[in-house]
C-alpha cells in the first residue's frame, strides 16, 4: 500500500495535514528527522504511516504510561498491531510482549526511555528489524527544556548497542532554536530533514485576567460550562488538594493530579478525567503531558507557570480536535513569587556541572521574566507567544482577551518620572513590591522600618490602586526603561532609555484597556454552541454521542478513541446513508468501518435531518 491508501484505510482521512507529507517521504527515504508540530496536528501519523509501510517495527520511545495505552488502544481500534513496554506489566505479561516482539507480531512498539537499556530488549531489537526509532515529546531529552528527563539521555547508547542504526525522527510540539538544536545533539541525528509547521493554534483563544478574587471568577466561569470538559492547572500540590476540596463542596465533579498522589491514585484519577467519568482535572504541570483527550473545551492556569513552553503546551491540551477552546491565564503579583520560590527550590540534573546548575536557574528567571510580561502584556497575546518561538505572525488576532479589548492611550510621564525618581532616590537597591508600596504612601512594618516614609517620592501615586502602579511598573521594564536586577529577589534600576524622559522632556505613552461591550450569546448549552454550526442538526449529535458512549462503556475506552467528536460532526454534516458513503466521513476508516458503521448508520437513517 502507498502512503496515501495507509492514511484512508487504518486512519480514516483523505488527505494529509500541512507537513505530515512531507516528513513521511523523508523518514521512508532514509533520512532522519526533527519535527515541531504543535498539540493537535497529527504528529503521530508521521510515524505510524511509515511504520505500515516497513518491513520491520518501529520501536517509539514515549515518556508516559498513559500515553502509550492510549496510541496502543487507538492503533488497535484501527487495525493495526501494537503493544507498549514499561512498569505497568506484570513480569509475565512484559516477558509475553518481548516473545510477541521477537515473532514480529508487532508493527509499533512503545517504550519508556528507562527500558531500553533493559539487556532482554535490547537483545530483542538486536534481533529483528527496527526500521524506525521514534522519539515523541523530544523536547525531553533537552537539559534546556521544560520537561527534562534524565532517561531520554539513554536514546543514542541504545541505538549504539544495536549494532545497526535505524531512522531516527523526533517529535515534539514546543521548543526554542536552542531547544531543537540540543535534540539533534544529543540524539546524534544525522543531517535531519527540519521541519517546523508552526505553532498557531487558531481554535484556541487566549485571555489573562488579572484578578485577586480568583476562586470567584472559577466559580463563574464553571457555572457557564457546566457540559464541558477542562484542566484547570496549579503552580503546587497543595494549591491542588485545597482547589478540589473547595470545587466538590460546590457540587463538580473534578480528579485531582500531582506527583505528592500515590501512584494507583494518580492513575485512577487521570483515567476518571479521560474516560469522562470527572469532568474537570485539577492538577500540577505533572499532568498532561501526551495527553490525547480531545474534548477538552478550556485549560485555566489559576497560577501563573514558569515559562511560555510549559504554559502554550499546556494550554494546548485544549481542543485537539480542532474545535473552539478557552485558554486562560489567573494572574496576581503573588504568582510571580511563588515561581521564584520554585525556581530556588528545584533539584536540577546531578551530572550538571556548578556552572551549567547556575546557567539553568538564570534561564528559568530569564524565562519567568518574558512570562510575566505576557501575563502584564497589553499587545495581542498569541502574537506574543508565535514571537517568542520565532515565528512571525500579525499583531491583531482577533481571538485573545486584549484584541477584543479596547485601549485608549494614555500619556504616563508624570507617572513614570516620578517611578523612575523613587527608583533612582532609593539608590536602586528596592524590587517592585517595595517602591509600588513607596509610591503609594503605604504604612507597612517594613517600609516604616527603614524610614523609607521620609522619602520625597512617598505617596506621589497615592490615588492609583496597587495593581495600577504595578501595571505601569510591568509597562516600563517591558519597554526596558527599568530593569530587575538580580535572583531570587531582583532590585529595580533604571536604563539608559530613562533619562530622556527624566531630563530631556521625552513624552511616554501607554494604552489603557477599557473593555468592549459583550454581546449577548444565545442560548445554548456548553461546548456545542461553540462548536456547531447552524447547519448541524444537534440532536442528532447529541443521539451519535450517546451511541458512542455506550461503545466505549462496552470496551472499556476513552470515547474519542471510538471517535473523536470532529469525525460526528462531520457525520451529522455529510450524513451518509451508506457504507461506502461513511468512508468519506473525516476518521472513519475501514476498520473501524466494518466495527461501527452499522451502528451508526442505523441512527444517521432513521433520523430525520433537523427533526425536532
Amino acid at each position: 500500500m502507498d502512503k496515501k491508501t495507509v492514511l484512508e484505510q487504518h486512519f480514516g482521512h483523505s488527505e494529509f495535514r500541512e507537513g505530515q507529507q512531507q516528513i513521511i517521504d523523508a523518514v521512508l527515504s532514509g533520512r532522519d528527522v526533527l519535527c515541531v508540530m504543535p498539540t493537535g496536528a497529527g504528529k503521530s501519523i508521521c510515524y505510524q504511516v511509515p511504520a505500515l509501510m516497513f518491513e520491520g517495527i518501529t520501536v517509539v520511545i514515549s515518556p508516559l504510561i498513559s500515553l502509550m495505552k492510549d496510541q496502543v488502544n487507538a492503533l488497535t481500534e484501527n487495525g493495526i498491531s501494537a503493544a507498549f513496554l514499561n512498569s505497568s506489566l506484570t513480569v509475565s505479561q512484559y516477558n509475553k510482549a518481548l516473545s510477541n516482539m521477537r515473532q514480529g507480531r508487532y508493527k509499533i512498539v512503545y517504550v519508556a526511555p528507562e527500558r531500553l537499556l533493559n539487556s532482554e530488549f535490547i537483545d530483542v531489537c538486536k534481533h529483528i528489524k527496527v526500521d524506525l526509532l521514534a522519539v515523541d515529546e523530544a523536547h525531553c531529552i533537552s537539559q534546556w527544556g521544560q520537561d527534562f528527563r534524565p532517561g531520554y539521555l539513554k536514546i543514542a547508547d541504545f541505538v549504539n548497542l544495536l549494532g545497526y542504526r535505524p531512522v531516527i525522527a523526533a517529535f515534539t510540539a514546543t521548543a526554542t532554536a536552542e531547544v531543537k538544536d540540543d535534540i539533534e545533539y544529543s540524539l546524534r541525528l544525522q543531517h535531519p530533514y527540519r521541519v517546523t509547521t508552526g505553532f498557531d493554534r487558531p481554535n484556541l483563544k487566549f485571555s489573562v485576567i488579572r484578578v485577586r478574587r480568583k476562586f470567584d471568577l472559577l466559580l463563574d466561569f464553571l457555572k457557564k460550562h457546566k457540559e464541558e470538559s477542562g484542566i484547570v492547572y496549579c503552580s503546587t500540590r497543595p494549591a491542588v488538594e485545597e482547589l478540589g476540596q473547595r470545587l466538590g463542596k460546590e457540587g463538580y465533579s473534578v480528579a485531582t493530579y500531582h506527583a505528592g498522589l500515590e501512584d494507583g491514585v494518580r492513575r485512577q484519577n487521570q483515567e476518571d478525567f479521560v474516560y469522562d467519568r470527572k469532568s474537570i482535572m485539577i492538577a500540577t504541570n505533572a499532568f498532561g503531558m501526551g495527553i490525547d483527550k480531545s474534548n477538552v473545551s478550556f485549560v485555566i492556569h489559576y497560577n501563573m507557570p514558569k515559562d511560555l513552553e510549559s504554559y502554550y503546551q499546556e494550554a494546548g491540551r485544549a481542543g485537539r480536535d480542532g474545535s473552539a477552546a478557552e485558554c486562560i491565564l489567573f494572574y496576581s503579583p503573588q504568582d510571580l513569587r511563588t515561581q521564584q520560590y520554585l525556581i530556588e527550590q528545584s533539584t536540577p540534573n546531578p551530572e550538571l556541572t556548578e556552572k551549567e546548575r547556575e546557567a539553568l536557574k538564570e534561564r528559568d528567571y530569564d524565562r519567568l521574566k518574558l512570562m510575566t510580561f505576557y501575563a502584564t502584556a497589553n499587545t495581542c497575546l498569541r502574537s506574543y507567544i508565535l514571537n517568542y518561538f520565532e515565528e512571525k505572525s500579525p499583531p491583531y488576532c482577533g481571538n485573545c482577551s486584549n484584541c477584543l479589548t479596547s485601549f485608549t492611550e494614555v500619556d504616563i510621564t508624570v507617572d513614570a518620572q516620578k517611578i523612575f525618581s523613587c527608583i533612582k532616590r532609593t539608590g536602586e537597591r528596592y524590587g517592585k513590591k517595595m517602591i509600588c508600596d513607596i509610591l503609594r504612601g503605604s504604612k507597612s512594618q517594613k517600609l516604616l522600618r527603614q524610614g523609607l516614609e521620609s522619602q520625597t517620592t512617598y505617596g506621589l501615586l497615592s490615588a492609583y490602586k496597587d495593581m495600577e502602579v504595578k501595571a505601569i511598573l510591568d509597562f516600563l521594564e517591558f519597554e526596558e526603561y527599568i530593569v530587575s536586577i538580580g535572583s531570587p529577589y531582583p532590585v529595580l534600576a533604571l536604563t539608559e532609555k530613562a533619562r530622556p524622559i527624566l531630563f530631556e522632556g521625552e513624552r511616554i505613552t501607554m494604552k489603557k484597556a477599557v473593555p468592549k461591550e459583550k454581546k449577548v450569546k444565545k442560548a445554548g448549552k456548553g461546548r456545542e454552541k461553540e462548536v456547531l454550526s447552524s447547519t448541524v442538526d444537534r440532536k442528532l449529535f447529541a443521539m451519535l454521542k450517546a451511541l458512542r458512549r455506550k461503545i466505549a462503556d462496552e470496551k472499556n475506552l476513552p470515547a474519542y478513541i471510538v471517535f473523536s467528536d470532529a469525525t460526528l460532526l462531520d457525520m451529522c454534516q455529510k450524513h451518509p446513508t451508506t457504507m461506502h458513503e461513511m468512508l468519506n466521513v473525516s476518521g472513519v476508516g475501514r476498520v473501524k468501518l466494518e466495527m461501527y458503521g452499522e451502528a451508526f448508520l442505523w441512527i444517521l437513517k432513521t433520523h430525520r435531518p433537523y427533526e425536532e
